[in-house]
């Protein structure tokens, strides 16, 4: 793969609540959960892009998040498990399931947050990310962001293998989608089911309705323990067994045939080989115990950064999740700061010491050779990323570093979500409490500040070249 593994759809936060039951309650007949822990983890979509990060890609998730204590939760275990999240604003509040469990069984889901809320537009960043994936997955649980019209349209004409996971309340894939996945009691919602037909009977005949009616390559119904039934053009329908008979949680088991169709996908698999992965998949997810055990909380294991050539235990995508994630549980304060840090000197280092001082770790956000080529012109940079970023994770003062290859670090931010954001004061082009700046608009989605401090007269790359090439020519 060389392009990331970009999930589209709506995000919930689960929450697993286990205890015991030894009573009923007095005052009426129901029994009494004493709750001895409880575990939070991101659902829908955001699960998805969890279990596609836990087997080493690099994953973007594009979803709608709200700007409450929700929100916030979401973006710390996205955070932790590796996943870049690209969020679209959400009016409204954050959808939670809360499973109350006892013995290994599930007693009663809460929901709230149910409402749909008014989206955001997607940012050119968002657009830009769709263009580079390797294959993307549309998560969709029903709400609002397989909706948004400039979304599906990017949908409709990427170039990457699009696998579409569908809810009844959700809206049609759109056409060309090469694999469509719904279980089979989304196809009878989706499709009328013929009259005394069988499970395989009406399996088969509401994939290749719904294959035709939204012009898909392929569709696969997933049938729990027998495993999925494929239809795709030109062909008998194929059935794929579950290599073994699993019993237990089934929750998230359709999100792991999903991602597990998309890598295989994005591998160049065909589609009846992607199917057959991803039905061997669920199945052993299920066996092992289900999310329970697949992702054990906190979720440790980040993908590969994005830069991975880069050396160094505080350099990219994992080491920045780490830090912040650290910090967010400890309830701490993240602060970032932006930059090409082209010919480190001293006006760099002395604004990097004062944003450290600002809170409790310091992520800097380095524009990429491809990047900083864009913004100075072709002979820059002078360092390589890879240099540059070495030098960086060296200061005391620095936590980690994250290596972007945007204009701007708009996705960088909307990924990390700090509380702060730093500039040198040379930056300034309003007030000194720094709202003149272009990233003051993006920290204020999430309730986050932008900052000037003060930055060294006389210190600058451009000038530092200058004058180099100048003493090059006079010894000349």
């Amino acid at each position: 793969m060389t392009g990331p593994v970009v999930v589209v759809g709506d995000t919930l936060l689960d929450r697993d609540v286990e205890g015991v039951v030894n009573r009923l309650c007095p005052d009426s007949p129901v029994p009494v959960l004493d709750e001895i822990a409880h575990v939070d983890r991101p659902g829908g979509a955001g699960l998805s892009a969890v279990f596609a990060a836990a087997q080493g890609a690099e994953v973007v998730l594009v979803t709608a998040l709200a700007d409450d204590a929700g929100g916030a939760r979401l973006s710390v275990l996205l955070a932790a498990a590796g996943v870049q999240v690209y969020p679209l604003r959400l009016a409204g509040a954050t959808p939670e399931k809360i499973r109350l469990r006892s013995g290994g069984r599930v007693l009663l889901r809460h929901d709230r947050g149910g409402g749909v809320g008014e989206l955001g537009e997607p940012g050119e960043a968002v657009l830009r990310i769709l263009d580079r994936a390797s294959v993307v997955l549309v998560s969709d649980y029903g709400r609002a962001v397989a909706r948004q019209p400039a979304l599906r349209a990017a949908l409709a004409s990427i170039r990457a293998p699009l696998v579409w996971d569908p809810h009844p309340r959700g809206p049609a894939a759109v056409p060309g989608a090469n694999l469509v996945t719904p279980n089979e009691a989304e196809v009878r919602e989706l499709m009328e089911a013929p009259v005394g037909a069988t499970r395989l009977a009406t399996a088969a005949e509401g994939a290749q309705r719904l294959r035709q009616r939204w012009r898909a390559g392929a569709v696969a119904v997933t049938l729990g323990a027998d495993g999925a039934l494929l239809s795709h053009a030109g062909s008998t329908p194929l059935m794929v067994p579950a290599p073994v008979a699993a019993e237990g949680d089934t929750c998230g088991a359709g999100d792991r045939f999903a991602v597990a169709a998309c890598l295989a996908l994005a591998r160049g698999a065909l589609v009846s080989e992607a199917v057959q992965e991803a039905v061997a998949e669920a199945s052993a997810y299920v066996a092992d115990g289900g999310v329970a055990t697949a992702l054990p909380a906190p979720v440790r294991r980040a993908p590969q950064a994005v830069h991975a050539a880069v050396a160094g235990d505080r350099v990219g995508v994992a080491a920045s999740a780490a830090a912040v994630a650290r910090v967010r549980a400890a309830g701490g304060t993240v602060v970032a700061t932006g930059g090409c840090f082209d010919l480190l000197h001293a006006g760099h280092v002395a604004t990097l010491q004062a944003a450290r001082q600002l809170g409790d770790c310091l992520i800097v956000c380095l524009n990429s050779d491809a990047s900083v080529a864009g913004l100075k012109g072709p002979d820059r940079p002078v360092m390589r990323q890879d240099d540059r970023s070495r030098l960086l994770a060296a200061l005391s003062c620095v936590d980690a570093v994250m290596i972007f290859d945007e204009p701007t670090p708009e996705a960088a931010l909307s990924w990390l979500r700090p509380d702060i954001w730093v500039k040198g004061g040379d930056y300034a082009t309003g007030g000194g409490d720094g709202d003149g700046l272009p990233e003051a608009e993006i920290l204020r989605r999430w309730g986050g500040h932008t900052v000037v401090v003060p930055y060294l007269d006389g210190r600058s790359t451009t000038e530092m070249i200058a004058a180099t090439v100048t003493r090059t020519e006079v010894v000349r």
